[in-house]
Protein backbone atom coordinates (compact mmCIF):
# COMPACT_ATOMS: atom_id res chain seq x y z
CA UNK A 1 0.00 0.00 0.00
CA UNK A 2 0.94 3.79 -1.01
CA UNK A 3 1.59 6.81 1.59
CA UNK A 4 -0.62 9.47 1.94
CA UNK A 5 1.28 12.60 2.86
CA UNK A 6 -0.91 15.49 4.18
CA UNK A 7 0.55 19.10 4.41
CA UNK A 8 -2.08 21.09 6.29
CA UNK A 9 -3.20 22.94 9.31
CA UNK A 10 -3.53 21.50 13.04
CA UNK A 11 -6.07 23.22 15.03
CA UNK A 12 -8.42 23.26 18.25
CA UNK A 13 -11.50 23.50 17.48
CA UNK A 14 -13.44 25.56 19.86
CA UNK A 15 -17.26 24.28 19.32
CA UNK A 16 -20.48 26.34 20.72
CA UNK A 17 -24.06 24.73 20.25
CA UNK A 18 -27.22 27.34 20.30
CA UNK A 19 -30.39 26.57 18.64
CA UNK A 20 -29.65 29.42 15.81
CA UNK A 21 -26.87 31.21 14.69
CA UNK A 22 -26.68 35.56 16.31
CA UNK A 23 -27.73 38.05 13.79
CA UNK A 24 -24.50 40.50 13.33
CA UNK A 25 -24.51 42.75 16.92
CA UNK A 26 -26.69 39.88 18.85
CA UNK A 27 -25.64 37.75 21.59
CA UNK A 28 -27.91 34.42 21.82
CA UNK A 29 -27.42 31.62 25.05
CA UNK A 30 -25.80 28.53 23.68
CA UNK A 31 -26.15 25.02 24.47
CA UNK A 32 -22.59 24.16 25.31
CA UNK A 33 -18.67 24.38 24.62
CA UNK A 34 -16.63 21.43 23.10
CA UNK A 35 -12.94 20.92 22.25
CA UNK A 36 -11.99 18.95 19.57
CA UNK A 37 -9.16 18.34 17.67
CA UNK A 38 -9.30 20.19 13.87
CA UNK A 39 -7.56 21.97 11.11
CA UNK A 40 -8.41 20.66 7.60
CA UNK A 41 -5.01 19.06 7.14
CA UNK A 42 -5.30 17.23 10.74
CA UNK A 43 -8.73 16.36 9.92
CA UNK A 44 -7.95 14.90 6.38
CA UNK A 45 -4.83 13.36 7.93
CA UNK A 46 -6.94 11.52 10.36
CA UNK A 47 -9.54 10.25 8.14
CA UNK A 48 -6.78 8.47 5.98
CA UNK A 49 -5.18 6.98 9.22
CA UNK A 50 -8.55 5.65 10.35
CA UNK A 51 -9.39 4.06 7.21
CA UNK A 52 -6.06 2.23 7.03
CA UNK A 53 -3.51 4.07 4.95
CA UNK A 54 -0.19 4.83 6.43
CA UNK A 55 -0.23 8.33 7.02
CA UNK A 56 2.29 11.64 7.24
CA UNK A 57 1.16 14.73 8.73
CA UNK A 58 3.17 17.94 8.12
CA UNK A 59 2.24 21.09 9.45
CA UNK A 60 3.32 23.27 12.61
CA UNK A 61 1.94 23.23 16.32
CA UNK A 62 2.68 25.98 18.71
CA UNK A 63 4.18 25.50 22.15
CA UNK A 64 1.26 25.47 24.13
CA UNK A 65 -1.49 23.11 26.11
CA UNK A 66 -3.65 22.68 22.32
CA UNK A 67 -0.52 22.02 20.94
CA UNK A 68 0.34 19.47 23.23
CA UNK A 69 -3.44 18.00 23.36
CA UNK A 70 -3.31 17.99 19.13
CA UNK A 71 -0.12 16.32 19.15
CA UNK A 72 -0.97 13.35 21.74
CA UNK A 73 -4.83 12.63 20.35
CA UNK A 74 -2.91 12.72 16.48
CA UNK A 75 -0.16 10.16 17.53
CA UNK A 76 -2.71 8.05 19.09
CA UNK A 77 -4.60 7.39 15.53
CA UNK A 78 -1.23 6.08 14.55
CA UNK A 79 -0.55 8.97 12.20
CA UNK A 80 3.53 9.70 11.30
CA UNK A 81 3.79 13.10 12.75
CA UNK A 82 8.21 13.43 12.35
CA UNK A 83 7.18 16.61 10.18
CA UNK A 84 4.98 18.69 12.31
CA UNK A 85 7.11 20.67 14.15
CA UNK A 86 6.97 22.66 17.52
CA UNK A 87 7.14 26.43 16.96
CA UNK A 88 7.38 29.02 19.67
CA UNK A 89 6.84 32.14 17.77
CA UNK A 90 3.18 31.70 18.09
CA UNK A 91 0.09 29.94 19.12
CA UNK A 92 -1.51 26.46 18.15
CA UNK A 93 -3.94 27.34 15.27
CA UNK A 94 -7.46 27.68 16.70
CA UNK A 95 -10.96 27.49 15.10
CA UNK A 96 -13.85 28.97 16.48
CA UNK A 97 -17.16 27.14 15.46
CA UNK A 98 -20.61 27.89 16.14
CA UNK A 99 -23.37 24.96 15.47
CA UNK A 100 -27.01 25.58 15.56
CA UNK A 101 -29.66 23.23 13.51
CA UNK A 102 -26.06 21.13 12.37
CA UNK A 103 -24.84 24.35 9.92
CA UNK A 104 -21.73 25.86 11.13
CA UNK A 105 -20.05 29.10 10.74
CA UNK A 106 -16.21 28.91 11.41
CA UNK A 107 -13.51 31.89 12.41
CA UNK A 108 -10.29 30.12 12.26
CA UNK A 109 -7.05 32.23 13.86
CA UNK A 110 -4.19 30.49 11.73
CA UNK A 111 -1.41 30.66 14.64
CA UNK A 112 1.23 28.56 13.74
CA UNK A 113 -0.60 27.45 10.53
CA UNK A 114 0.56 30.55 9.17
CA UNK A 115 4.23 29.95 9.66
CA UNK A 116 4.62 26.67 7.21
CA UNK A 117 6.83 27.32 4.89
CA UNK A 118 8.09 25.60 1.61
CA UNK A 119 11.40 24.17 3.67
CA UNK A 120 8.73 22.51 5.92
CA UNK A 121 7.60 20.38 2.77
CA UNK A 122 10.63 19.41 1.47
CA UNK A 123 11.86 16.67 4.32
CA UNK A 124 9.59 14.25 3.51
CA UNK A 125 10.73 11.57 0.83
CA UNK A 126 7.36 10.81 -1.33
CA UNK A 127 7.41 7.62 -3.91
CA UNK A 128 5.19 7.10 -6.72
CA UNK A 129 2.06 6.17 -6.12
CA UNK A 130 2.07 8.38 -2.87
CA UNK A 131 -0.86 10.72 -2.70
CA UNK A 132 -0.20 14.32 -1.61
CA UNK A 133 -2.80 16.22 0.02
CA UNK A 134 -3.20 19.93 1.00
CA UNK A 135 -5.71 23.09 1.34
CA UNK A 136 -5.85 26.50 1.68
CA UNK A 137 -4.92 26.81 5.81
CA UNK A 138 -1.40 26.87 5.34
CA UNK A 139 0.38 29.80 3.30
CA UNK A 140 0.11 28.66 -0.80
CA UNK A 141 4.03 28.77 -1.33
CA UNK A 142 4.28 25.59 0.53
CA UNK A 143 1.71 24.47 -1.01
CA UNK A 144 2.88 24.45 -4.27
CA UNK A 145 6.31 23.85 -3.46
CA UNK A 146 4.75 20.34 -1.94
CA UNK A 147 3.05 19.68 -5.01
CA UNK A 148 6.24 20.48 -7.34
CA UNK A 149 8.10 17.55 -4.83
CA UNK A 150 4.75 15.33 -5.34
CA UNK A 151 4.94 15.28 -8.85
CA UNK A 152 8.59 15.15 -9.74
CA UNK A 153 8.03 11.88 -7.68
CA UNK A 154 5.33 10.74 -9.55
CA UNK A 155 2.76 10.79 -6.71
CA UNK A 156 -1.03 11.72 -7.25
CA UNK A 157 -1.35 15.22 -5.78
CA UNK A 158 -5.22 16.16 -4.09
CA UNK A 159 -5.97 19.97 -2.99
CA UNK A 160 -9.24 21.02 -1.36
CA UNK A 161 -9.18 24.73 -2.22
CA UNK A 162 -10.56 25.78 0.92
CA UNK A 163 -10.92 28.26 2.44
CA UNK A 164 -11.58 29.43 -0.79
CA UNK A 165 -8.97 32.30 -2.41
CA UNK A 166 -7.69 33.24 -5.34
CA UNK A 167 -4.34 30.96 -6.36
CA UNK A 168 -2.49 30.36 -9.85
CA UNK A 169 -2.81 28.60 -12.56
CA UNK A 170 0.51 27.12 -12.15
CA UNK A 171 -0.69 25.85 -8.85
CA UNK A 172 -3.76 24.01 -10.25
CA UNK A 173 -1.93 22.53 -12.94
CA UNK A 174 -0.43 20.65 -10.30
CA UNK A 175 -3.19 19.01 -9.42
CA UNK A 176 -4.14 15.85 -10.08
CA UNK A 177 -7.60 15.67 -8.22
CA UNK A 178 -8.92 19.28 -7.35
CA UNK A 179 -12.05 18.44 -4.51
CA UNK A 180 -14.55 21.43 -3.40
CA UNK A 181 -17.92 22.54 -2.84
CA UNK A 182 -20.25 24.61 -4.60
CA UNK A 183 -19.30 27.73 -2.45
CA UNK A 184 -15.48 27.02 -3.47
CA UNK A 185 -17.05 26.57 -7.16
CA UNK A 186 -18.61 29.62 -7.41
CA UNK A 187 -15.99 31.50 -5.78
CA UNK A 188 -13.27 29.81 -8.63
CA UNK A 189 -15.47 30.03 -11.24
CA UNK A 190 -16.52 33.72 -10.83
CA UNK A 191 -20.62 32.29 -11.07
CA UNK A 192 -23.51 32.28 -9.17
CA UNK A 193 -23.97 28.33 -8.05
CA UNK A 194 -26.44 27.22 -5.62
CA UNK A 195 -26.78 23.39 -4.23
CA UNK A 196 -30.69 23.26 -6.64
CA UNK A 197 -28.94 24.21 -9.49
CA UNK A 198 -28.93 21.42 -12.39
CA UNK A 199 -26.38 19.49 -12.82
CA UNK A 200 -25.45 20.55 -16.21
CA UNK A 201 -24.60 23.65 -14.39
CA UNK A 202 -22.00 22.46 -11.82
CA UNK A 203 -20.52 20.13 -14.87
CA UNK A 204 -19.82 23.12 -17.25
CA UNK A 205 -18.59 24.99 -14.03
CA UNK A 206 -16.39 22.60 -13.29
CA UNK A 207 -15.03 22.02 -16.75
CA UNK A 208 -14.08 25.75 -17.08
CA UNK A 209 -11.64 25.14 -14.00
CA UNK A 210 -10.05 21.74 -15.44
CA UNK A 211 -6.21 22.24 -16.87
CA UNK A 212 -6.09 19.32 -18.62
CA UNK A 213 -8.93 16.49 -20.02
CA UNK A 214 -7.00 14.19 -17.54
CA UNK A 215 -7.60 16.50 -14.39
CA UNK A 216 -10.41 15.01 -12.01
CA UNK A 217 -12.60 17.73 -10.84
CA UNK A 218 -15.04 16.43 -7.58
CA UNK A 219 -17.66 18.59 -6.61
CA UNK A 220 -19.18 17.52 -2.84
CA UNK A 221 -22.93 18.74 -2.51
CA UNK A 222 -23.76 17.57 0.94
CA UNK A 223 -27.00 15.53 1.23
CA UNK A 224 -27.10 15.86 -2.65
CA UNK A 225 -24.36 13.57 -3.36
CA UNK A 226 -21.11 13.71 -5.52
CA UNK A 227 -20.50 15.31 -8.73
CA UNK A 228 -17.11 14.54 -10.74
CA UNK A 229 -15.50 14.73 -13.93
CA UNK A 230 -13.36 11.78 -14.72
CA UNK A 231 -11.45 11.76 -17.91
CA UNK A 232 -13.76 14.58 -19.19
CA UNK A 233 -16.90 12.32 -18.47
CA UNK A 234 -19.16 13.64 -15.72
CA UNK A 235 -19.90 10.86 -13.11
CA UNK A 236 -22.76 11.27 -10.49
CA UNK A 237 -23.09 9.79 -6.61
CA UNK A 238 -26.28 10.15 -5.12
CA UNK A 239 -26.06 11.35 -0.74
CA UNK A 240 -27.30 8.60 1.58
CA UNK A 241 -30.15 10.03 3.58
CA UNK A 242 -29.07 10.66 7.04
CA UNK A 243 -30.03 13.00 9.96
CA UNK A 244 -26.61 15.39 10.17
CA UNK A 245 -25.62 16.90 13.96
CA UNK A 246 -22.24 18.45 12.34
CA UNK A 247 -20.84 18.51 8.87
CA UNK A 248 -17.81 20.53 9.96
CA UNK A 249 -15.66 17.88 9.19
CA UNK A 250 -17.41 15.96 5.89
CA UNK A 251 -15.54 17.66 3.46
CA UNK A 252 -12.22 16.64 5.21
CA UNK A 253 -13.61 13.36 5.87
CA UNK A 254 -14.69 12.50 1.88
CA UNK A 255 -10.84 13.87 1.01
CA UNK A 256 -9.14 11.83 3.41
CA UNK A 257 -11.13 9.11 2.22
CA UNK A 258 -10.43 9.61 -1.72
CA UNK A 259 -6.61 9.91 -0.31
CA UNK A 260 -6.81 6.43 1.50
CA UNK A 261 -8.72 4.60 -1.04
CA UNK A 262 -6.36 5.38 -3.93
CA UNK A 263 -3.70 4.51 -1.89
CA UNK A 264 -4.72 0.94 -1.92
CA UNK A 265 -4.68 1.04 -5.22
CA UNK A 266 -8.76 1.55 -5.89
CA UNK A 267 -10.03 2.94 -8.95
CA UNK A 268 -10.96 7.33 -8.94
CA UNK A 269 -14.90 6.05 -9.21
CA UNK A 270 -14.78 3.31 -6.35
CA UNK A 271 -12.89 5.74 -4.35
CA UNK A 272 -15.47 8.49 -4.52
CA UNK A 273 -18.23 6.20 -3.82
CA UNK A 274 -16.44 5.26 -0.67
CA UNK A 275 -15.98 8.44 0.17
CA UNK A 276 -19.29 9.91 -0.22
CA UNK A 277 -20.73 6.71 2.28
CA UNK A 278 -17.72 7.93 4.92
CA UNK A 279 -18.77 11.72 4.88
CA UNK A 280 -22.15 10.53 5.24
CA UNK A 281 -21.23 8.82 8.48
CA UNK A 282 -19.00 11.78 9.42
CA UNK A 283 -21.69 14.03 9.72
CA UNK A 284 -23.85 12.01 12.22
CA UNK A 285 -21.10 12.86 14.94
CA UNK A 286 -20.16 16.01 17.12
CA UNK A 287 -16.48 17.43 16.17
CA UNK A 288 -14.19 17.17 13.48
CA UNK A 289 -11.00 14.77 13.11
CA UNK A 290 -12.71 12.99 16.43
CA UNK A 291 -15.85 12.09 14.27
CA UNK A 292 -14.33 10.49 11.22
CA UNK A 293 -15.27 6.64 11.06
CA UNK A 294 -12.93 3.63 10.58
CA UNK A 295 -13.35 0.87 7.80
CA UNK A 296 -15.26 -1.10 9.54
CA UNK A 297 -17.64 1.27 9.77
CA UNK A 298 -17.97 2.39 6.02
CA UNK A 299 -17.70 -1.41 4.66
CA UNK A 300 -21.14 -2.35 5.88
CA UNK A 301 -22.67 0.64 4.32
CA UNK A 302 -20.90 0.00 1.10
CA UNK A 303 -22.33 -3.26 0.81
CA UNK A 304 -26.04 -2.58 1.30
Amino acid sequence: MSRVFVAGSINMDVVATAKRHPRVGETVAGNAVFYFPGGKGANQAVAAAKLGAPTTLIGRIGRDAFGAELKAFLAAQAIDLTFVQNTAETHTGTALITIANADNTIVVIPGANGLVEPADVAAPVLAKGDIAVSQFEIPLPAVGAFFKRARAADATTILNPAPAIEFSRELLDLVDILVLNEGELGFLTKTEIRDTDDDTRFIDAARSLQTSREQIICVTLGGRGVLALVNGTPLIIPGRTVKAVDTTGAGDCFVGAVAAQLAAGTSIGEALRYANSAASICVQRMGAAPSMPTAAEVTPILKK
